[in-house]
């Protein structure tokens, strides 16, 4: 069996990143300073650099089994935290995708081990919008759509979100990657800027 470095060509890309890119190498060995945190699914046809047509250094990356945000997952709010008060990044973005194995297994009622917890938030929403996902044209589309929705208003419900957005005009997006395509697609998620600010002083408000 050849080795795995040898298999997945590291040296031929790296020395083609260095003819094409001298200075990238050396840049990104002193720091980091990406533009976009983004959020979204570990499916192996949704590579966030690939298809933003980016390249290293330019995103900082968390991904899991259907783009899920839970509120006390230590793992995400830990990449939240760093990236917008660190990082400080200017977009964090939520994306799901077509053709998802996890939306599908959402959609469905087999049990499926410790993916059962995991995919709660999802079935959750499944249930709450049981009513428009049966007549809806493309159920696993809708519910991919309501989970990056319920995303990013997870997200906005994050202090360190809020603060970010009214004193330095973060930005948070909700997108939808089309596997068939290649292509991107914004969701409107939008929310005025009373609401945000009203979260926003009942955070400072506590005690």
């Amino acid at each position: 069996m050849p080795r795995l470095t040898r298999a997945l060509e590291n040296k031929a890309w790296a020395t083609r990143t260095q003819q094409e890119q001298p200075e990238l190498f050396t840049t990104l060995a002193t720091g980091q300073q990406p533009e976009i945190l983004w959020i979204g699914c570990s499916d192996s046809r949704c590579p966030e650099t690939t298809l933003l047509g980016l390249k290293p250094g330019d995103v900082f990356v968390h991904r899991n089994i259907a783009n899920v945000l839970h509120p006390g997952d230590l793992s995400s709010s830990a990449v939240i935290e760093y990236a917008v008060r660190h990082l400080r990044v200017n977009h964090v973005v939520v994306c799901g995708h077509t053709c998802c194995g996890g939306i599908a297994a959402a959609l469905g009622k087999k049990q499926l081990g410790i993916l059962d917890p995991w995919l709660l938030p999802v079935r959750r929403l499944r249930e709450q919008n049981l009513a428009s996902l049966q007549t809806a044209a493309d159920p696993a589309l809708t519910l991919t759509e309501l989970n990056v929705r319920d995303g990013v208003r997870t997200l906005k419900e994050k202090s360190v979100v809020l603060e970010a957005m009214e004193e330095r005009g973060l930005q948070v997006h909700g997108l939808i990657f089309n596997v068939a395509s290649g292509m991107l697609h914004e969701l409107e998620t939008g929310e005025s800027g009373d609401a945000i600010r009203a979260r926003l002083t009942s955070f400072k408000l506590e005690p």
